[in-house]
C-alpha cells in the first residue's frame, strides 16, 4: 500500500473516531494525541517519506498537511460541541422551578424614633420652619458658652457628657445648632424658625428612664413681637399632633440658662372632655421651653432690644414612651425585632 492510501486510509479511521468521541473533552484530548502525536500513525507514516523521490515528496506532503489540518477541524468542531452538550446537561440539571412559590422577603421599616422624628418634621416645614442639622463632636463655646453656661456655671453638672479634649465634647444637646444658626442668619432677609433634630450625649447610668445616648428636637424662632402665645400655640399643636387633640398642655414656671422666663410643659396623661374638672386632670412632664435669654441673643451678634423670640426641647424617645406605653428606654436601642415591629406605620 503506498503512502497516499495510507494517508487516506488513516484520515478516515482517524474522523470516524473523533466523531464516536461522545464522553467528554478529556476523551478527545486522548484521541488527537493518539492521531497527531509524535508517536501517532501518521507521524509513523510520515517517516517513509524518505525512501520517496524527489518528484514524489511535495505531493505527499501536501497530501499530509491537508489530513493534519482535517483531523485538527474535526477535533476542534466536536470539542465545542461535546462543551455544548455538557452546558445543556448541567443547566438541565440546575434548573429551577419557577413554578414553586417564592419565599417574601421581609420589608423594612423607619425606627420607632425615627417615625417620631419624621411626624414633627413634617409638621414643623408644613409651620415654615427650615430643619438644621450640626455636628455631634462639639466645641465648649457653641455647646455651653453660647448658651449662656460659662465654665464656672453649676448648671453644667446637669449635662455632664463625654470629653475629647477640654475643649471638644460629644454636644449634650442640639442646641449649639442653634448658636451656630443664629451666628449666620440674615434678619433682613427674614425670621429664624428652625428645628434641629439629633443625637445627644451625657454622662448618665443607663436605666429604664435614662440613656447615655438619645434623642432632642430643638426648635427655635427669632422674629421681632414673639410673645410666649406664641410659644404656647406652637407646642400646643406639637401635643394634638403626637398625642391626640382631646389632650391638653399647661406651663409650669421654672429655670434654664438660656431662656427667661423658662417653663416645663406637662401634656395631659388622658384626654381632657369638655365637662372635665381641672383637679381630675393628670399632667406629665414632657419638655422645657421659654422665651430665648438676652445673653444668648448678645452671643450670636443679634441685639436683644430688636428681636426676641422662644425656643423649646423635646426629646422622641421620651414622646414614643409616652404615646406607645414602652416603660424601658433601652428597648429602643436593643434592635429586637420582635420589639420594633409592632411600630409599623402601615398599620
Amino acid at each position: 500500500m503506498s503512502l497516499e492510501e495510507k494517508l487516506t486510509q488513516l484520515r478516515e479511521q482517524a474522523l470516524n473516531e473523533i466523531e464516536n468521541v461522545t464522553s467528554d473533552v478529556k476523551s478527545l484530548h486522548e484521541v488527537r494525541v493518539n492521531w497527531l502525536g509524535k508517536k501517532g500513525p501518521i507521524t509513523e507514516v510520515l517517516r517513509g517519506m524518505k525512501d520517496l523521490t524527489p518528484e514524489e515528496r511535495p505531493a505527499i506532503g501536501a497530501l499530509a498537511n491537508d489530513v493534519r489540518d482535517a483531523l485538527a477541524d474535526a477535533i476542534a468542531k466536536r470539542q465545542i460541541t461535546l462543551e455544548s452538550e455538557a452546558l445543556t446537561a448541567q443547566l438541565a440539571e440546575e434548573t429551577l422551578d419557577v413554578t414553586l412559590p417564592g419565599r417574601a422577603v421581609q420589608q423594612g421599616q423607619p425606627h420607632v424614633l425615627q417615625q417620631i422624628i419624621e411626624t414633627l418634621e413634617d409638621q414643623f416645614i408644613g409651620m415654615g420652619y427650615q430643619i438644621v442639622e450640626g455636628p455631634e463632636v462639639e466645641q465648649d463655646k457653641y455647646n455651653f458658652e453660647m448658651m449662656n453656661l460659662p465654665k464656672d456655671h453649676p448648671a453644667r453638672d446637669m449635662q455632664d457628657t463625654f470629653y475629647i479634649t477640654p475643649e471638644i465634647l460629644m454636644r449634650t444637646q442640639t442646641s449649639p445648632v442653634q448658636a451656630r444658626t443664629l451666628e449666620t442668619h440674615d434678619f433682613n432677609v427674614g425670621p429664624l424658625k428652625m428645628i434641629s433634630p439629633g443625637r445627644v450625649y451625657r454622662r448618665d447610668t443607663d436605666d429604664a428612664t435614662h440613656s447615655h445616648q438619645f434623642h432632642q428636637v430643638e426648635g427655635l424662632v427669632i422674629d421681632k413681637k414673639i410673645t410666649m402665645g406664641d410659644l404656647k400655640g406652637t407646642l400646643l399643636a406639637v401635643a394634638h399632633q403626637l398625642f391626640g387633640e382631646d389632650h391638653d398642655i399647661r406651663l409650669r414656671p421654672s429655670y434654664f440658662p438660656f431662656t427667661e422666663p423658662s417653663v416645663e410643659v406637662d401634656i395631659s396623661w388622658g384626654a381632657v372632655m369638655p365637662d372635665t374638672k381641672p383637679e381630675d386632670i393628670e399632667w406629665i412632664e414632657v419638655l422645657g421651653a421659654g422665651m430665648v435669654h438676652p445673653n444668648v441673643l448678645r452671643m450670636a451678634g443679634v441685639d436683644p432690644d430688636v428681636y426676641g423670640g422662644f425656643a423649646f426641647g423635646l426629646g422622641p424617645d421620651r414622646f414614643a414612651m409616652l404615646k406607645y406605653g414602652v416603660e424601658d428606654i433601652r428597648n429602643f436601642y436593643l434592635n429586637d425585632v420582635r420589639f420594633l415591629t409592632q411600630f409599623d406605620q402601615k398599620g
